[in-house]
């Protein structure tokens, strides 16, 4: 029916998921247990693997048991853990999984977790494939689906595990990224291959493949040009064969007569041992191995070698050490006196190390053209019978990607041959290299038994190191990442997390205003766009995870700001794994009966993920119940509570303990923000000198900047600092474009805002009462057509009895409704609450509602423009003012207070508090299910 790719924390797990709402029909009716024997036999040979899934019995073979005892379980059920074994199947291990109700009979949320996005969306389909066909007949025959008459389950699999294969990261990409979550270094997949960047905004690194940002370019030239490493390498007295560079057949001979049989003739530019033939020892092989070097280089010319007895080793070097040594052997078999070469490869390949391409530790042989080509030479076909113990080389190189295996010697190289290799690479000048060094012991020095370097490779691959075939294991990957950010190198830039139904835009603004004010360059995301270091790089709501990591991907950015909306979280999770300090500002009823969301509650759950994701601080609002549950749910080292309420027992208990708080307190100027952080007081600002907060009047405006300030101060910014950039910040449209802009150049005043829902129609009409020296208030309104009809006459509740005038217009996306139906549901819902008839008219063209409040507002009036494209409706009222003189004074009205919850209406009397070294905080009331 639907489903959602989740990129980062979401409400189904802290990680990468993908949910599938599926409509399973009839087989509602068909429980396994009732598919059969045949069914749950037929799945299990399909994928032995399923065995040792434990599902709820958390032991190997619990879901087998449930498939089989009573009724067994549903099919969507079976579908999450086929599409988890399928990815297992190809290299892409995740074990995590949901399935539940999705209310309606049938209707379910298949929730499995995945590492790549094409493999894991592959795996659902392939799993759903599979087990329509394992059922039985009669079932098969009701449903509406398309069966595949040549369906080869073995096919179908080896097409999956290649297919993940050019979606998954390869093994030294997947080394490397496994490494970086060891160390708890971010990591950004940036295309469909192997270029990864890790860490966050300036202080990132990228790799590809193994190819690193510190990996110099010219040393990659000089590595992939065989014959200027070879010049490099024997002008500073390190060991290597005798070259020609040659570019025919003829020359090729000539070269290799003068080396001295045998020789080896190889790509003068070509890797993973394409196009390289070894000990050649006559005119015809040799001039037949210069047609495949060519062919498999992009170069004319060819390269011809002496050719170097003794084992090939793989020495890698990360920075100036030597970090792993391997003995690499090509792909043979061994006889047994019984079996031929092709049954000896069957043999070989059972082994379950073995698989395709790069999907396990070793590669499976094959009976290819090179194979063909060596049986040959050596006077032998598929259907030889080897003698017992007589080994057979199917390959002229010992690479792992062509079946080869690899033994790893590290711990006893000898240091001369250490020095060589850290010497070779250093020469090229790579900062990760691969020196392939052909000695018949490595364990002796090359100046007592010879040997040679016949390469250094750039973008060395790490399996035979990482996964070797014997020996142990080298933490490679980890030595690159240590390489790349050492000790004293940041790993990533600080993030704040914003999230709340109101004040979540200019909280962020707030918040970025303050950080750059104090040096920082800011990547910020809001509700109107991208902003890196003030300045906007893309229009549009950008709350969403896409924007978030466009800012962490920004190489110039080293603070990120990010306002993070609910649409965003309940479709694709959050954009980053953690944040340094998270906050939720409120929760109240919007956008409700949207994306499954239906009550407060669950949406307090979605908004509860941002402060969770929170490492440092997680600052919630006290005089919010929904926020207040959140705080025993978050992991961050410090709770910080804002509060409106100076009595406030909770954050007073809170600050008793030691707890940080944010608190609004009453002063004979007027009111003062204040900070406490380990009983200690620290007064910040008065309101009334925030430009944003109208002399203290906006308490909307007042509570962001509460939060702006909590979050800044858990940055460790010093409160002189915050002060100061307090002081500058106003609501102009330019510095917070349809947050309470006023336009004052008119005989009247106008205000602009985007309030959406009840909450902010609240707020701005509050903060329209204390304005009481204007003629008239008039009102340009409309609710967005995706709000619940309850929602829609909860606005006019709150909006009637406060304006003299209401023009009613309608958002320029209908959003599902009809063209007026959104006005006239409000006219009548305001005639209904007493509004005069009169005093509505209904425009339903936003410029036009908003040019007729403009043209009928008369001096002294107050016209609010609630507007859905804010930066039109802006433009409209500033090109309106150009020729008229601005003659409108306000005389200071009496300020009144946002009336701030009491404890009691917050807690119940069942709930509990814990108190602990983070504070005092309510004990979350729920039991969340998992799987």
């Amino acid at each position: 029916m639907s489903t959602n790719l989740y990129v980062g924390p979401n409400q189904y797990a802290s990680f990468r998921v993908i949910r599938h709402v599926v409509d399973i029909g009839i087989l509602e009716e068909w429980p396994s247990a009732r598919l059969g024997k045949d069914f749950i036999d037929g799945l299990i040979a399909a994928l032995p693997g399923i065995e040792e899934h434990g599902c709820s019995y958390r032991t190997p073979g619990g879901f087998v048991r449930r498939m089989r005892e009573d009724e067994g379980t549903w099919i969507a059920h079976i579908a999450e853990h086929v599409a988890l074994e399928l990815q297992c199947v190809a290299g892409n291990e995740v074990s995590f999984g949901r399935t539940r109700s999705a209310g309606e009979v049938g209707h379910y949320n298949l929730v499995y977790a995945y590492i790549h996005r094409d493999v894991g969306l592959a795996a659902g389909k392939l799993a759903i494939k599979l087990l329509i066909h394992l059922m039985p007949e009669e079932v098969q025959q009701q449903l509406d689906y398309e069966l595949d008459p040549d369906f080869d389950w073995d096919e179908e699999l080896r097409s999956f595990i290649k297919h993940a294969q050019r979606h998954a990261f390869g093994p030294s990409t997947a080394s490397l990224v496994a490494a970086a979550e060891e160390r708890d270094v971010p990591w950004l997949r940036l295309n469909k291959h192997s270029l990864v960047q890790f860490g966050h905004g300036k202080h990132q690194q990228r790799i590809q493949a193994t190819i690193t940002s510190e990996t110099k370019h010219i040393a990659v030239e000089i590595s992939c040009d065989k014959e200027d490493t070879h010049h490099l390498l024997n002008d500073l007295g390190l060991p290597v064969p005798k070259q020609y560079m040659v570019y025919g057949p003829r020359e090729a001979v000539r070269a290799a007569r003068k080396i001295g049989y045998p020789v080896v003739v190889k790509p003068l530019n070509a890797n993973h041992g394409r196009g390289v033939s070894i000990n050649l020892d006559n005119k015809t092989d040799v001039a037949a191995a210069f047609d495949v070097a060519q062919e498999a280089g992009t170069s004319a010319a060819v390269l011809v070698e002496s050719y170097i007895t003794g084992f090939d080793h793989r020495m890698l070097v990360v920075g100036d050490e030597l970090v792993a040594v391997a003995k690499r052997v090509p792909g043979h078999v061994v006889g047994d006196g019984k079996s031929t070469i092709e049954a000896l490869i069957e043999k070989v390949n059972e082994d379950p190390r073995r698989g395709v391409g790069h999907e396990k530790v070793l590669t499976k042989l094959e009976l290819d053209h090179q194979a063909m080509r060596l049986m040959k030479n050596a006077g032998h076909t598929a259907e030889t019978v080897l003698p017992e113990g007589e080994t057979f080389y199917l390959r002229d190189t010992a690479n792992l990607s062509t079946g080869g295996t690899a033994i790893d010697l590290t711990d006893v190289v000898h240091p001369d041959n250490r020095d060589m290799a850290i010497r070779a690479v250093g020469a090229v000048g790579l900062d990760v290299g691969g020196v392939d060094f052909l000695t018949d012991d490595i364990s002796k020095s090359y100046k007592a038994i010879g040997g040679a370097i016949v390469e250094v490779n750039a973008a060395p691959g790490f399996r035979m190191h990482v996964a070797p075939s014997e020996g142990e294991s080298r933490d490679v990957a980890g030595k690159v990442l240590d390489m790349l950010f050492p000790p004293d190198r940041p790993r990533q830039i600080p993030i704040a997390a914003i999230t709340g139904t109101n004040g979540k835009t200019t909280t962020a603004r707030m918040l970025a205003h303050i950080m750059k004010n104090c040096g920082h360059t800011v990547g910020l995301t809001t509700s109107d766009g991208v902003y890196v270091d003030g300045k906007q790089i893309m229009k549009g709501d950008t709350t969403g995870p896409q924007s978030a990591q466009m800012v962490l991907r920004n190489p110039t950015v080293d603070f990120a700001v990010l306002e993070t909306a609910r649409g965003g979280i309940v479709r694709s999770g959050l954009g980053f794994q953690n944040c340094n300090v998270g906050a939720c500002l409120n929760v109240s009823s919007d956008h409700l009966g949207l994306g499954g969301i239906d009550t407060i509650e669950q949406l307090a759950r979605i908004k509860r993920i941002v402060p969770e994701s929170a490492t440092d601080t997680v600052v919630l609002n006290a005089d919010d119940k929904n926020c207040l549950l959140m705080a025993d749910y978050c992991d961050a080292e410090h709770i910080l509570y804002v509060t409106m309420n100076r009595e406030h027992a909770l954050v007073k208990q809170h600050i008793d303990a030691h707890g940080k708080a944010v608190v609004l307190e009453k002063g004979m100027n007027g009111d003062m923000i204040a900070i406490y952080d380990n009983c200690t007081h620290l007064p910040v600002i008065w309101t009334h000198l925030i430009p944003a907060t109208v002399e203290g009047k906006a308490m909307h405006n007042v509570e962001n900047a509460m939060f702006a300030i909590a979050m800044a101060y858990s940055f460790g910014v010093d409160v002189e600092q915050i002060e100061l950039a307090m002081k500058s910040f106003n609501t102009t449209f330019s510095q917070a474009p349809g947050r309470m802009n006023v336009f004052e150049k008119l005989p009247f005043r106008v205000v602009l805002d985007y309030a959406h829902n009840a909450a902010a129609f609240e707020e701005i009409t509050g903060l329209v009462d204390k304005l009481d020296t204007h003629h008239r208030k008039t009102i340009v309104v409309s609710c967005p057509g995706d709000r619940r009809d309850e929602d829609v006459t909860e606005a006019c509740e709150i909006l009637a009895g406060h304006y003299d005038r209401y023009i009613l217009k309608a958002d320029d996306n209908r959003r599902g409704r009809g063209e007026t139906e959104i006005p006239d549901m409000m006219r009548a819902q305001l005639l209904g609450h007493g509004v005069a008839e009169d005093a509505i008219t209904i425009i339903p063209d936003e410029q036009e509602a908003v040019a007729h409040g403009l043209e009928t507002s008369e001096e002294g009036d107050l016209l609010l423009v609630i507007g859905d494209n804010v930066t039109r409706s802006w433009k409209q009222i500033v090109r309106f003012g150009k020729d008229k003189e601005p003659v409108f004074e306000a005389r200071q009205p009496e300020k009144s207070k946002k009336t701030a919850a009491a404890l009691e209406e917050l807690i119940d009397f069942d709930d509990l508090l814990v108190s602990d070294d983070r504070g005092v905080r309510l004990a979350r009331n729920e039991d969340e299910d998992g799987d």
